[in-house]
């Protein structure tokens, strides 16, 4: 666990110095805004450096369940949770002047990316199962890509994340997947 969340604060503080030593291309990000619709929210992409983003994303999203936060009274069979979330990402784009070259659009952030993330889920909505606690919290690294097509925006992800909640029950899953389809409110 301890070497986990130690390798998640090297790559951001790699992401970090990567993106600040950049050099300026043309190809520079720009804040998104937009709306969600496979896990209904919002998500704010905020600019840290040219190749660099924060993700800030919130809504109701449907889980499955994790074994190591699930309790004795689980039912039987496939188990889900349907709960608030909070999800930041620190996203470094890596293949930009690649798609550019390619003539391929860098609208809406597009791009492929690394990414160090952190999760949070509240209290269940409508579950099939018996979560230990009412909050639970995820983080790892993540690798994705996110492309625009005018105002649709497709994101996918993933990557291992080490998962536990207040009352130190944790576990670690080796892949975990996001996708998500949205709409741009931004012009760029």
């Amino acid at each position: 666990m301890k070497l986990f969340l130690n390798s998640t604060v090297v790559v951001m503080i790699y992401c970090i110095s990567f993106g600040c030593n950049a050099q300026d291309t043309g190809m520079e990000l720009a804040p998104q805004f937009r709306i969600n619709f496979l896990n209904p929210g919002i998500d704010y992409e905020m600019v840290i450096t040219k190749k660099t983003a924060l993700s800030l994303g919130g809504g109701i999203g449907y889980f499955g369940s994790l074994d190591e936060l699930t309790g004795p009274n689980a039912e039987n069979g496939f188990q889900y949770v349907i709960t608030p979330f909070f999800d930041i990402q620190y996203k470094l784009l890596y293949n930009r002047k690649k798609r550019l070259e390619k003539g391929k659009s860098l609208a809406h952030n597009s791009g492929n990316y690394i990414s160090a993330r952190f999760f949070w889920k509240g209290d269940s909505i409508v579950d099939n199962t018996d979560r230990l606690d009412n909050n639970d919290f995820m983080t790892g690294i993540t690798w994705g890509f996110q492309r625009s097509y005018d105002k649709i925006h497709f994101l996918f992800d993933i990557g291992p994340v080490y998962y536990f909640d207040t009352m130190d029950n944790s576990g670690f899953f080796p892949f975990m997947v996001q996708m998500n389809i949205g709409l741009n409110l931004h012009k760029r």
